[in-house]
This record gives C-alpha cells, sequence and structure tokens, in this order.
C-alpha cells in the first residue's frame, strides 16, 4: 500500500515557536513510517517556509529555548526555500533552491513537491488562528484540525465567550478593552474593569495562547503593567474576573460531526496560575489524569467539551478548559484550543491515551478525520450551474 505523505507544518511567527517544535518533534517520531512519509516543513520566526533538512528533535520548549541560546538566537538558515500554491493541483508546493548549479550556470532550481495530508502543529497566531488554515483551503489539501472559522474563533478568547454564552455554556464575568481605548483613557478604563469585575483579575492578549502575555492582578496599582504588557501583543485585550478558589480542568475531544470526549485532566499549577514557565519550563506543575471528579460531574464535563466543539464549529482536535468551583462546583469554560500542546506528555495526548488511545493511534485517527472531511468538501458545488 503507497504510503501517504504528510507534510508536518511547525514553526512559526508567533510566541508560541518553540512550543510547536517540541510538538512537531513529538508527532515525527511516533508516525508510522510503514504507513506514512513525514516532510519536515518549518516556518522560521520571520515568516519563511522551509522544507527543513532534518526534522525538529527537542522533547520540550524549554529544550527548544536552550538551544537556541547556545546558538546564539541565530534563525536555522537550513532547509530550501518552500511556497505553498494556492490552488488545486498536483502539486502542493515550489522549493526553490537559489544559486543551484544548473547547465547554464547558477540559477534558482524549482522543483514541485506533492503532499496528500497536511498537518499543522503551529501554536498562535499566524498558525492556530486560522491565516495557514485559509490557505490550506486555497490549496486544496487536506488538512488536520480545525477550519478556517472554528481556528480563528478558538484563538480569539473574546469572540469564543459570546459563543460559549450562546451555546448555552457558563462563562465567568468578564470585558474586552481595545489597546487604543486603553491608551487614550487608561483612568477610565481602570476603574471600569475594577467596578464591573472588581479583583483580582486576570488580564491577557485576546489572540494567543500558552499563557503568554497572561497577568494575574490582585491590587489596582498592578493593573497598568498587566494592560501594557497584554497590550504588547493584541490590540485587544480580555480582562476575567477570577473564579474563586478555581481547579483547572482539561479535556480533549477528537472528531468532525461526530466529536468524542475523552476523561478530563486535572492541572495543579507550580504557581500561582499556570502560566507559561509554570507550563513549560518549571518541572513542578502536575497533572492528575483521570481528574479525581464526581462521576457526574465527569460526564457534565465531557458533554460540554463536546458543546464548545460544535459551538465553534471545530474539527479533527481540541482541548476544552474548565474553570470548576470548589465550593459550589459550578463549571466555567475557560476557552478552546484547536491545536494544543501535542508532545507525548502533553495534556491533551496523555488524556487519550488514559481514554484507551495512545499517541501514534491518535495521529491516525486525526489523519483520517482530514480525509475525510476533505472528501466531504469535494462534493459541495462551486458553481451555479
Amino acid at each position: 500500500m503507497k504510503r501517504l505523505r504528510i507534510g508536518v507544518l511547525y514553526g512559526g511567527r508567533s510566541g508560541e515557536h518553540e512550543v510547536s517544535l517540541a510538538s512537531a518533534a513529538a508527532v515525527f517520531a511516533n508516525l508510522d513510517r510503514a504507513q506514512y512519509e513525514p516532510v519536515p516543513i518549518r516556518i522560521e520566526k520571520d515568516g519563511r517556509w522551509t522544507l527543513a533538512d532534518k526534522p525538529p528533535l527537542a522533547s520540550s520548549a524549554a529544550e527548544v529555548i536552550e538551544h537556541a541560546r547556545s546558538e546564539a538566537a541565530r534563525p536555522v538558515r537550513g532547509g530550501r526555500e518552500v511556497h505553498l500554491v494556492p490552488c488545486p493541483g498536483d502539486e502542493t508546493m515550489i522549493a526553490i533552491d537559489r544559486g543551484a548549479e544548473t547547465s547554464v550556470g547558477p540559477r534558482a532550481a524549482i522543483t514541485g513537491l506533492s503532499l496528500d495530508v497536511l498537518f499543522p502543529v503551529l501554536h498562535g497566531p499566524y498558525g492556530e488562528d486560522g491565516t495557514v488554515q485559509g490557505l490550506l483551503e486555497l490549496a486544496g489539501v487536506p488538512y488536520v484540525g480545525a477550519g478556517v472559522l472554528a481556528s480563528a474563533v478558538g484563538m480569539d478568547k473574546g469572540i469564543a465567550k459570546v459563543l460559549f454564552a450562546a451555546r448555552g455554556l457558563l462563562v465567568g464575568p468578564y470585558d474586552v478593552v481595545l489597546r487604543g481605548e486603553w491608551i487614550r483613557d487608561p483612568s477610565t478604563v481602570s476603574h471600569r474593569l475594577v467596578s464591573r469585575l472588581g479583583l483580582p483579575l486576570f488580564v491577557k492578549p485576546a489572540n494567543l495562547g500558552s499563557s503568554v502575555g497572561i497577568s494575574k492582578v490582585k491590587e489596582i496599582s498592578a493593573l497598568a503593567a498587566a494592560m501594557d504588557l497584554a497590550a504588547e501583543f493584541d490590540r485587544r485585550i480580555v480582562v476575567e474576573a477570577a473564579i474563586p478558589d478555581a481547579r483547572e480542568i482539561e479535556c480533549a475531544v477528537i472528531g468532525n460531526e461526530s466529536p468524542e470526549a475523552s476523561v478530563p485532566g486535572e492541572i495543579i499549577p507550580s504557581r500561582e496560575f499556570y502560566d507559561y514557565e509554570a507550563k513549560y519550563l518549571d518541572s513542578r506543575s502536575q497533572s492528575v489524569i483521570p481528574a479525581n471528579l464526581e462521576p457526574a460531574l465527569v460526564e457534565t464535563i465531557r458533554r460540554q467539551s463536546i458543546e464548545a466543539f460544535c459551538a465553534i464549529d471545530c474539527a479533527g482536535m481540541a482541548r476544552v478548559d474548565f474553570l470548576v468551583g470548589r465550593a459550589d462546583g459550578r463549571i466555567y469554560i475557560n476557552e478552546v484550543n484547536t491545536i494544543p500542546g501535542f508532545t507525548t506528555i502533553s495534556m491533551y495526548s496523555k488524556m487519550w491515551e488514559a481514554t484507551g488511545v495512545p499517541y501514534t493511534a491518535l495521529l491516525d485517527r486525526l489523519i483520517k478525520l482530514a480525509m475525510e472531511r476533505h472528501a466531504e468538501k469535494q462534493q459541495l458545488r462551486t458553481t451555479l450551474t
């Protein structure tokens, strides 16, 4: 049987570049070579796409960061330049070898590259937010994960909350502030936020993941610094009231039109909240899988995870994050991650492993789901006649 050629797309322009490299390394290490031929396609921090000389090997974001420091943070230049062909055809990408020796002297040698499926392992803006998914739709190639709409909505924490509430899911008190609004009148905005939401507050960029740019504000004197930090990453800032004494519960979802949910897991952060350092750089954070919850609460979280997945018209995979009050057991939906961390020790894969789906089988299912969804799209009419 012919092996499927899987283009694994990783790296990216966002602040989650290092996390992506670690996720992609796990995908490369676990794709069944009897079924698949993986092709490493790396997006550098400056946005260039390259056909990497070798796949990433780091097992964690901390390892990627340490390697970057040892290399004086020089961008990787190895590999040929590649470009996605923005229309359906036999060649998915073209590779350019600039300065190659030909019979008429040095010139750019161009070759085509055909891929059966693209597997975006990109976290954050310019990868998880619908931008790359739009390119892949133009190219007409099957790809793993959510489409343009779900990717964009899942990335935008403010818009996602509107859809979750419309679906009947419980959303904690929040506000959305435009960066320009904050710059023009920080005093009025600060007063509005504290009077509406109280303290403490969580301040975060609307479009980012991995807890980048997030601050917990306990006193109004710290609000300005938190707002300024979030504004460095996005033009829209989401400010949330802290849920008192909340447990951080997560659940993994897989599927297209008939999604399934894993057993939930619980995060016990090493710090006051689960920030970037606690997630990727500090090994003291713990995960409990399955989470120690009453059976009825487990089933409610699994059901609500599927509701959230459907609310944004997600496909392929997602990790749904909740906050559960210890005192009252109320379940607040926090966000949906359409391309969650994907190493073998990431919550998404560990929750599925605890549910009975090992990592290699998880990759198989995601690739099959991508091909099924693409086949369904091909049945749609694109003309009136």
